[in-house]
């Protein structure tokens, strides 16, 4: 019975240190999305949306490209399907996310923690995670997850409240928040492997190419996103496979 208690114990402290680590690293990432989403709030407020609509649509919708083409149907006056499909495209990147995810969590995690990994997925958020070595402990996304959602949320009501009272630079210097942690997740890896670091410069150069290139510049920015992370992925895994006896 006590040694049950101690294993109980022992595992509970090490979940909450372990969420405590994701709420420290997820403070760039809500510094970042309190600004971004003030952007998103008035986008919101023109398609008449209160605050309060505005946080909890942001606390239960973490996407800013399907939340941003959500308020625009809403705006439009759009029926329920054409906002399915409309979020649906522009959230379709999730879904690789996910699949990535999912080949790194622990054998026998329950439903719901899968579950709760699924809702936590965003760019940054799947960042951190994915960047983290060995299997993902759901604990630490939750911890993320909390400062950064919250920043949204929060970002969202303001953005709808002070419309455009704020001044645009003291805007854009949140936002620098959120490309310093970008900088943070990828250097690292780069720099233990060249591999990862060509692969990096590579997704840099192919993704700008996207933005200007005639007929690939019209699709949305989350389709080209899957289209570069399929065709990206699956040559890297060609050329520089990597086996099980590595992995551990």
């Amino acid at each position: 019975m006590n040694s049950t208690l101690s294993k109980y114990s022992l595992k509970h402290t090490k979940n909450r240190k372990v969420f405590l680590n994701g709420m420290k690293d997820g403070i760039p990432i809500g510094l970042g999305y309190l600004a971004v989403a003030f952007s998103l709030g008035i986008a919101a407020k023109k398609a008449g949306l209160t605050a309060i609509q505005g946080l909890i649509t942001s606390l239960l919708c973490n996407a800013s490209a399907g939340e941003y083409v959500g308020f625009t149907l809403i705006a439009a006056h759009a029926v329920y399907l054409e906002m399915a499909f409309g979020t649906l495209i522009a959230n379709a990147r999730y879904m690789l996310m996910s699949c990535a995810i999912s080949q790194r969590t622990e054998p026998g995690l329950s439903i719901w923690h899968r579950m709760g990994l699924s809702f936590c997925i965003t760019d940054e958020l799947f960042g951190i995670t994915i960047a983290r070595e060995g299997y993902i402990n759901p604990n630490y996304t939750y911890g993320a997850m909390f400062v950064a959602t919250n920043g949204w949320a929060i970002g969202t009501a303001l953005g709808i409240i002070a419309g455009n009272i704020l001044p645009l630079r003291l805007v854009s210097a949140f936002s620098v928040a959120l490309y310093g942690m970008f900088l943070a997740i990828i250097i690292p890896p780069a720099r233990k492997n060249r591999i990862i670091a060509l692969l990096i410069l590579v997704c840099f150069i192919l993704s700008y190419l996207c933005s200007v290139l005639p007929i690939i510049s019209n699709l949305s920015e989350g389709t080209r996103t899957i289209i570069l992370t399929v065709i990206i992925a699956t040559i890297a895994s060609i050329l520089f496979p990597k086996n099980d006896d590595e992995e551990e």
